[in-house]
Order: structure tokens, then C-alpha cells, then sequence
């Protein structure tokens, strides 16, 4: 199996390259940049598996690479990090909303953030080939990393596609944010339970096609779960 591509948004010449050594170390091939345009450059020459994004970049912020990333329909399966010194629960509801997968607040651990992302790589890259699950009219292909709905290709986020699968490998069944963010997220993460309603909203948009019912059902002080319609 080839490296994992890994590109690396950072002006902080020092961390950048201290961030580059140990993820070379780790196994992955890195791209770095301390600039966002370059950084969308990059991320179209050659699309990387992971992208690990500083809010605060030389060029195109990191909030707008984020939201050009997920606009992109070549990258808008990526999973993104972002790294902030930004630690407000509104400005980390803010770019969860735009499209990153999970947060790292500046002053940081070195391994906090290679295990993160090591966790992130785990989760995206399934151990069984041609894993196909299917509930109702979703159609879940965990090797081409595809989602259909009535032979409709939709378009999902990296965190988005990994709570759809949770939920199809359980149909029916209703699961707490808690649990959600056990089984999504994994320990690694200290992620509010406020993160899961945000996504809830981005799969539920993403499965939306016209005619269609909402297969992701609410239940009041429980949590959510998904039927076949």
C-alpha cells in the first residue's frame, strides 16, 4: 500500500518543519506550505488522503481553504485538521460547519496531533474489501468510499461518510450522542456532543434528493437513528 499523502498548511517555519519530520517519520508523504493558496494548488496537483490546516495562514485563510476543499468535488472527501489557537466553542462550531473534521488547539502535543491523525486514517481506510451495505434506498461502498441514494451518486464529508456507516451497520437502532461520538469520533477526540447535531445536519443534507424522505430519525432525549424509507 502506497504512503499516505498527507498535505500540511503551517507558517510557523519551526513547527511546520518539526510537524513534516515526525510525520515522515510516521510513514506519511507530506506536501507543506505556509500559504492557502499554494495549499489549494497542492490539494488539486495531487489530491492528499489527509490535510492538516492552520487557521491563521499566509495567503487564503484556513477557514477559506476549508470551505474551497469541500466545495471541490475532488476534495470534498478529505478529512481536514485544523490547528488553532482559537479555543471558543463558536469559532470551533464555525469551522466545524465550514467543513473540518476535527480540531487541535494551539500550544499542542506533537503526538496528539500524530494520533489524531493516524486515528482519522484508521477510521477512512476500511480493513474489508468490497464492503457494501445497504439500507432502504442508501447505498453505502466502503472501498470506493461512495455513497448512492436511488442510484444517485451524494456527496458526503469524510466524517459525514463515517456516521453513515455507523448508522447502516445498525439500522433501526438508536444511538445517544454519546454513543455517536464513542463510535465515530473514538477516544482520541474531546469533542462536544454539540459536534454531533452539526453533523446529523451535513449527513441529512448530503442524503437529501428530491421526493425523498429523511431516513434519519430524531428521538426526543434519546439521540438519532436511521430507518429505511
Amino acid at each position: 500500500m502506497p504512503a499516505p499523502r498527507l498535505l500540511l498548511v503551517e507558517d510557523d517555519p519551526a513547527l511546520s518543519e518539526l510537524l513534516e519530520f515526525r510525520f515522515k517519520g510516521e510513514g506519511y508523504a507530506v506536501s507543506a506550505t505556509p500559504d492557502g493558496d499554494e495549499a489549494l494548488l497542492l490539494a488539486q496537483e495531487e489530491v492528499p488522503d489527509l490535510v492538516v490546516l492552520d487557521w491563521m495562514i499566509e495567503g487564503t485563510s484556513g477557514i477559506e481553504v476549508c470551505r474551497r476543499l469541500r466545495r471541490s468535488k475532488e476534495t470534498a472527501h478529505v478529512p481536514i485538521i485544523m490547528l488553532t489557537a482559537r479555543g471558543a466553542e463558536e469559532d470551533k462550531i464555525r469551522g466545524l460547519d465550514t467543513g473540518a473534521d476535527d480540531f487541535v488547539t494551539k500550544p499542542f502535543s506533537p503526538r496528539e496531533l500524530i494520533a489524531r491523525v493516524n486515528a482519522i486514517m484508521r477510521r477512512i481506510r476500511p480493513a474489508l474489501a468490497g464492503e457494501t451495505l445497504t439500507v432502504g434506498d442508501l447505498a453505502l461502498d466502503a472501498t470506493a468510499h461512495k455513497v448512492t441514494r436511488r442510484g444517485q451518486v451524494v456527496s458526503l464529508g469524510p466524517t459525514e461518510f463515517r456516521l453513515l456507516k455507523f448508522f447502516m451497520e445498525h439500522p433501526g437502532r438508536v444511538f445517544s450522542r454519546g454513543q455517536l461520538l464513542d463510535a465515530v469520533w473514538g477516544n482520541e477526540s474531546e469533542i462536544e456532543l454539540r459536534t454531533v447535531d452539526v453533523h446529523i445536519r451535513r449527513l441529512r443534507k448530503g442524503i437529501e434528493i428530491e421526493g425523498a424522505a429523511d431516513p434519519v430519525r430524531t428521538v426526543r432525549s434519546a439521540g438519532y437513528a436511521l430507518e429505511a424509507v
